[in-house]
Formats: C-alpha cells, structure tokens, sequence
C-alpha cells in the first residue's frame, strides 16, 4: 500500500507518505504556519519515501474536527493534489487517529475545542459512537461511566495522550478501503467557528 496522508486539523503538522519506506514529518507547534509549511513538508516527505504522487493508491488527509483553517488547508491541499494526479481520496477524523493509536478497548476520543469544551466521541475498539461537542462536565460524565479518556495532546480533563502519527498511519490503512473521489470529502464541524458565533 502507497500513499500519502496529512493532518493539520490541530497545533502539530503531520505529514506521512509510505512508499519505498515510510517518511514522516512530525512538526509539535506549527499553529498559523500550516499554509506555509505543508507543501515542502510533503515534497520532503515523498522524496524520502521514494514516492510520486501518481503512484499513490490514495491521500489522505484529517477532516476534523480541530482549527476550522487548519482543516480546510488540509482538505484543499489534498483535494488538489488528487486532482492533479487522479488520485481518490480518503477522509479521516481525528477522532479515527485517536482511536486507531490506542486500538481496543472503551475509550472516549478527545480533541480540544477551547473555552473548556471537547470534541468528543466514545468507541469501542475502532468502532465509532456519535461525536459531540460538550462541556467539560459532560465529558466527565461519559468518563465516568467507564470510557478511558484519549487524546493527542495533554489536556485539562486527563486521559492518555496515544502517538498522533501512529494513529494517523492505522487508521488510514485500516480505512484504506473507503476512498472515493476528492469531491466528495467534507469537513467535520462539530459546531460553528468563533467567527460565526461571534456575528
């Protein structure tokens, strides 16, 4: 299996192309450079791989939920890097990189949302529940009833913080069988950004 996959849906950039070998690019704080860094981070990285585009069995890059920009440069990239090499591609959340990192068992995927909020979706093993945006008190009450908290960065509310590029390689190669046409990938919002709750 060859391809390419990316996520800049958080503070850290992660660039993966598995071909000859695999590559990664794991840049920790890269908030408000994603647009400037992605593109030689990905030239880097398919040069390292010994990787072309064209010979890709697909992209892949994180949808959400996580920074509204930081998403749709990653959707954008891709879907034009699909087109260009006619290539599918395939959308993972970071709730499926969260989940794939830590494998079995009932835990609670979670990404930061600000404003002591959480994105927030429950599994077992890798199989998703419904995803939700919720207050700290809502997501210790899931907590609570048994699900292990995970997320890819330390957070407020506790919880295991797993390997971000590991879980973004499982889970696009688990998941590998669900690329479609670049058209059809979407975003994951699970709530309106700030500039839209602030009008």
């Amino acid at each position: 299996m060859k391809y390419l996959a990316i996520d800049t849906s958080a503070k850290r950039l992660l660039v993966l192309a598995k071909g000859e070998k695999t590559a990664v690019r794991d840049l920790s704080d890269c908030a408000m450079q994603h647009s400037v860094r992605l593109m030689g981070e990905i030239d880097g990285a398919l040069k390292e791989a010994g990787l072309a585009l064209k010979d890709c069995d697909f992209l892949a890059c994180v949808v959400g939920p996580g920074s509204f920009t930081g998403i749709r440069i990653g959707i954008a990239t891709v879907k034009g890097l699909c087109t260009a090499a006619d290539r599918p591609a395939l959308a993972v959340t970071s709730f499926d990189c969260l989940a794939y990192a830590e494998g079995s068992g009932k835990k609670l995927c979670l990404v930061d949302a600000g404003h002591g909020c959480f994105y927030a979706c429950p599994y077992d093993g890798t199989k998703a529940g419904e995803a939700h945006y919720l207050p700290r008190e809502e997501a210790e009450a899931l907590i609570a009833e048994g699900y292990a908290p995970v997320s890819g960065e330390e957070l407020s509310i506790g919880g295991k913080v797993v390997n971000a590029a590991e879980g973004l390689k499982a889970a696009a190669e688990a998941l590998a069988p669900l690329a479609r046409p670049c058209a059809e990938i979407e975003a994951v919002y699970l709530r309106r950004s700030n500039a839209e709750e602030g009008r």
